[in-house]
């Protein structure tokens, strides 16, 4: 299973990249992308929405079943990746590099308490 160690995690499947700007780049974990099965449709949040910690943020649909994408930390949603939502395959390809929205975070040092890869792989152990 791939869990690059750059990366935060949260416990709901979440994976979670600062970038240089400021913003967090956000998207499903491989782990849940597998669980999910082969990925029909994406649901995104709108720019500039404000999303409180733990809030469903998107949703992704799959042949199996539905699932929210929460916010990892609250903050205003600066992007959406509309290329996910015209092939939502491409998650299932590469779930790092398929992103789903970017995040101005409220308080970019909430990140710092989401889990490392060591952390999340002993989430995944315990499920």
């Amino acid at each position: 299973m791939n869990i690059p160690a750059n990366l935060r995690y949260t416990s709901s499947h979440e994976w979670i990249r600062k970038e240089l700007d400021g913003t967090l780049t956000i998207g499903i974990t491989d782990h849940a992308q597998a669980a999910l099965g082969d990925l029909v449709f994406i649901e995104l949040p709108k720019v500039g929405r404000k999303l409180g910690a733990g809030e469903a943020a998107a949703v992704v649909e799959s042949v199996k079943a539905a699932s929210d994408v929460y916010a990892p930390v609250a903050g205003t949603v600066a992007a959406a990746n509309a290329d996910v939502q015209k092939s939502p395959e491409t998650v299932n390809a590469d779930a790092y590099a398929a992103w789903l929205y970017r995040l101005t975070p409220d308080d970019i040092a909430t990140v710092d308490g989401l889990l490392d890869a060591r952390g999340y792989q002993a989430v995944i152990a315990e499920s």
